[in-house]
């Protein structure tokens, strides 16, 4: 995939395009995709999706708390295994906020080449939002540019959309969450000292501090996971929460117990593949009763991790 910046506009061939944020690059989004590639072999043009480097709302909205799916880089990284020939990086600015949906399309024409554009089933643009496919429709038709409706995927009566997504990660339901995304869900982060507690009771963990902070965590609680240290993979049951049965206060920690480990990692970069969702984070009446239910996740995340 050939990332281009507005700058380099000038090397961007007459190509078939889509435009969204693609937030989590998910089903959805590779589902409208495979449309795009479809339609650029049938007109032998480029294929090339237009997103942002940072997401609108950040822009739009500076004082709200935006979480995301997927960084960045992450989002690159997914969208590059797509298959598509180029994805271009619009900086989202306040002045292109203010484009009507007429003048947005006559951008993508006039400067950078789309000849057949493919709108997503849910997706809006141009200030205020107001118009609909029929009207973008008819502004290509003024502009020389096809306009095709793109389909949804859908599953189980939902459209598999980020919005979504971000619901069921937020309610730990991330086994439905990873399905409509087709991966693990994965937040990233170091490794830093904690309070050796888990040291303690037989079962250390690795205290994480995440990399971006406007990635979406999944609600308190237990989950299996798997995880990536050094280049190695390992399974995990990471905890989200206040530690209550600590009487931790109301800050949230991130702890992850690595399977069959002891190495110190501390000042190590760890991923984290969210699998399923065990428990609440719960307050135990005493330390025994915590230990033996942690000896029962750890049975519990084996059985799963071993699927």
């Amino acid at each position: 995939m050939h990332i281009i910046e507005t700058e380099h506009s000038i090397y961007i061939k007459p190509c078939v395009a889509t435009i969204g944020f693609f937030d989590g690059v998910h089903r959805g989004h590779t589902f409208l995709i495979e449309e795009v590639k479809d339609w650029a072999r049938k007109q032998g043009l480029q294929s090339m999706l237009i997103t942002f480097s940072e997401h609108p709302k950040k822009v739009l909205y500076p004082e709200e708390q935006i979480t995301e799916l997927s960084t960045a880089e992450e989002k690159i990284t997914y969208l590059s295994k797509t298959g598509i020939d180029a994805c271009l990086l619009l900086p989202f600015t306040l002045d292109l906020a203010k484009f009507t949906a007429l003048s947005f399309m006559r951008l993508l024409h006039d400067v950078y080449k789309v000849q057949t554009l493919i709108v997503g089933h849910d997706h809006r643009f141009g200030h205020n939002r107001g118009d609909g496919f029929e009207q973008y429709r008819h502004y290509g038709e003024m502009l020389g540019m096809q306009v095709i409706a793109g389909r949804a995927l859908e599953e189980n009566g939902y459209a598999i959309s980020s919005s979504l997504i971000r619901k069921l990660i937020a309610t730990g339901e991330l086994s439905k969450a990873n399905a409509y995304l087709g991966y693990y869900y994965t937040v990233r982060g170091t490794v830093i000292r904690g309070f050796q507690m888990g040291r303690k009771m037989g079962f250390p963990t690795a205290n994480i501090s995440l990399t971006d902070t406007h990635k979406l965590l999944p609600m308190c609680g237990v989950y299996a996971v798997f995880v990536e240290v050094k280049g190695q993979k390992y399974k995990g049951m990471l905890d989200i929460g206040t530690r209550p049965t600590m009487e931790n206060g109301n800050h949230i920690t991130i702890e992850v117990h690595i399977l069959d480990f002891n190495e110190d990692i501390y000042g190590e970069q760890i991923t984290v593949e969210f699998v399923r969702y065990l428990r609440a984070d719960i307050k135990f009446s005493s330390i025994p009763l915590l230990i033996e239910q942690l000896k029962k996740d750890e049975i519990l995340t084996r059985e799963i991790l071993n699927c």
